[in-house]
């Protein structure tokens, strides 16, 4: 149970929804993404057309409000009327369902969860958003009403079961937000109630290098709520949910240890880890769930914010920029439900997952469509993440064009952030103030950026520490420039049976294997429709590369309209490799890495791309000897 008479402060605070505004590519891609999968879902998908929370027969249980949780923060970074009146649409509707008792929803038996708090949750996250965008005080109330409902007994009535018992530091989570805004204590003891119902994460992390550790090292194609990859990604919050009520130095080393037991045992290059439903294992091949990137993204959000620590930002680039857009077809009408590491061919087949056949095909709704409306919370809460608010001034979390509006004690400041990363190395800030304020600009300095250089607004030039956020303290007055520039080098990873990945600053690269599209039986071509995608080449190569110090030269331009559009990779490598002739596939995909090293074929040269910017892919090689 957590303690229930404090709240900890965050290292970071999150900005409200609206103070960051997306620029440059980052912007492209969010229009991308309205145009595409999120900007009509509601008008042609019948789970959400015909929803019950907005009247209809359909869902009732996660969907809609999955749905809303990104539509809310899409149509504010946008500054877009019509999905800003769709997103209302879907507030209003939630509004309208809550009774005098507050409970909110719909309570169909049919559905198997006409008493689950589950979806209430995400309607917390729901009305955070909403209320920090327009300062409508209903759904602050909404919310208030919901959680005396489980303080009066509601806990008892509704309890935690199912789904809800394993993701409960998601309604923790939004409680503890609104005891923040209104400065309600009891609030804090009902966030300990949701604890105390919840499945414990801090034991299931237990460890990986204790006898009696994680219990879930290998594969596990038909687990229970355990093993389920998504329970997972959301769990990973757990500890920092935990901290905000103890303080506890062990939370934070519980968050650290979560991430590295996943990465121990289930981890991919990308930064995710696999599960196709279940926790599966550090084959390259085997999947991981759209859902749990989008998951994971937002429990790292929580975890940067909370304790401050670089490897969490790091890691959540690394996922946004690799595992995040190589799941969508690049005009984002379509997505897969499994996206794997080493992909070389999408079709529905023979797969070791406990998933369908066709659960890594692209599509509106390939396998479950859970991924279809939970999948739009990615990319726009990764922007409005971007900056936080330190102790004294503003910190630049994760690196994208964008600009940032707020005050420092009392004195409007605004930072426009000019750069082309991930694609790009350099970083330009341009600090605005209405007056004279003393604040800390403080910059994130990666784990890998071992030679990054700040050059102030002096002209004199800084080398900070990798690993670090790096405090530029002045006193600000008009206009003023910080430009950063991190210097990423390539690096190889060595990973299952010895094969090797390749890394320059937060991107994988991959080799691109072309392909050809074969829509499903029956199906119409469009954006959404589903589709197979089958290699038209070679795709069973090793790399010839020096692990130690990697001789790959490097092309960059700047990102197009569409950033991660196959065609035209911001970002490339050459590198040597050969083909490997007893790699074949297995089934339906690419057999497991051959244990390195390998004999190959003759030499030739090889061009890798961003993971982000492919479709069919090599991403861990053999190495040659």
């Amino acid at each position: 149970m957590l303690p229930s008479d404090s709240l900890q402060r965050q290292r970071y605070e999150p900005l409200p929804l609206g103070s960051v505004t997306p620029r440059g590519w980052i912007r492209r891609q969010l229009r991308i993404q309205a145009d595409g999968i999120t900007g009509n879902l509601d008008e042609h998908w019948a789970p959400l057309a015909d929803n019950q929370w907005l009247g209809g027969a359909n869902d009732g249980w996660e969907r809609g409000p999955y749905y809303a949780d990104g539509l809310v923060p899409l149509a504010e970074l946008l500054d877009d009327e019509q999905l800003r009146a769709k997103a209302d649409t879907w507030v209003e509707g939630f509004l309208d369902w809550q009774r005098d008792d507050g409970w909110i929803g719909p309570q169909d038996p049919a559905t198997g969860y006409s008493d689950d708090v589950w979806p209430r949750a995400v309607l917390l996250k729901v009305f955070r958003q909403q209320y920090e965008a327009t300062g409508d005080q209903r759904v602050l109330n909404a919310a208030l009403s919901f959680c005396e409902l489980l303080r009066d007994g509601g806990l008892e009535t509704y309890p935690l079961e199912n789904w809800a018992r394993f993701r409960w530091q998601e309604l923790a989570l939004g409680i503890q937000w609104l005891h923040q805004e209104t400065g309600e204590d009891w609030l804090l003891g009902i966030a300990s109630g949701v604890a105390a119902q919840g499945y414990d994460w801090r034991s299931h992390f237990s460890g990986h290098d204790r006898t009696y550790g994680f219990d879930y090292r290998r594969p596990t194609d038909d687990g229970g709520y355990e093993t389920h990859v998504v329970n997972n990604a959301m769990g990973i919050k757990a500890a920092a949910v935990a901290y905000r009520q103890s303080g506890a130095e062990s939370d934070r080393a519980a968050a650290a240890n979560a991430v590295d037991t996943l990465d121990t045992y289930h981890g991919q290059a990308t930064g995710v880890f696999t599960g196709d439903e279940h926790l599966a294992g550090r084959s390259p091949t085997r999947g991981t769930e759209l859902c749990s990137v989008v998951e994971y993204m937002y429990s790292l959000e929580q975890l940067v914010a909370t304790f401050g620590d670089v490897r969490f930002a790091d890691r959540l680039e690394r996922i946004a920029y690799n595992a995040l857009p190589a799941t969508f077809t690049p005009d984002m009408g379509a997505h897969q439900y499994d996206q794997q590491a080493n992909q070389v061919l999408c079709a529905v087949g023979d797969y070791p997952w406990s998933n369908a056949p066709d659960a890594n095909c692209f599509g509106l709704e390939p396998h479950w469509g859970c991924c279809t409306a939970n999948l739009h919370q990615g990319w726009p809460k990764l922007v409005s993440h971007a900056w936080m608010r330190s102790d004294e001034g503003l910190a630049a979390v994760v690196y994208l064009p964008s600009a940032v509006t707020t005050d420092v004690d009392g004195t409007d400041v605004r930072v426009v952030e000019e750069t082309a990363y991930p694609f790009g190395d350099e970083v330009r800030f341009t600090v605005e103030t209405d007056g004279a304020v003393s604040f800390p600009l403080e910059l994130r300095i990666p784990e890998w950026a071992d030679d990054a250089t700040v050059r102030l607004p002096d002209g004199t030039t800084r080398s900070p520490d990798a690993g670090g956020f790096h405090a530029v303290e002045r006193e600000w007055d008009g206009r003023a420039e910080v430009v950063v520039d991190l210097h990423p080098s390539v690096r190889a990873e060595r990973r299952h049976h010895g094969s090797v990945a390749v890394s320059r600053g937060p991107l994988v690269f991959s080799l691109p294997v072309a392909s050809e599209s074969r829509l499903f039986p029956g199906e119409r071509a469009g954006s959404h429709a589903h589709r197979e995608f089958h290699p038209t080449e070679p795709w069973n190569y090793g790399l010839a590369v020096d692990t130690a110090d990697p001789d790959c030269s490097v092309e960059r331009s700047d990102p197009g309209e569409t950033p991660f559009a196959p065609d035209d990779p911001p970002v490339t490598l050459s590198v040597e490799g050969a083909r490997v002739d007893n790699w074949t596939l297995e089934g339906s995909r690419a057999g497991d890495v051959p244990a390195s090293p390998v004999p190959g074929s003759e030499a030739e040269p090889l061009t890798l791309v961003p993971y982000g910017c492919t479709t069919l892919r090599v991403t861990e090689f053999p190495l040659l000897d």
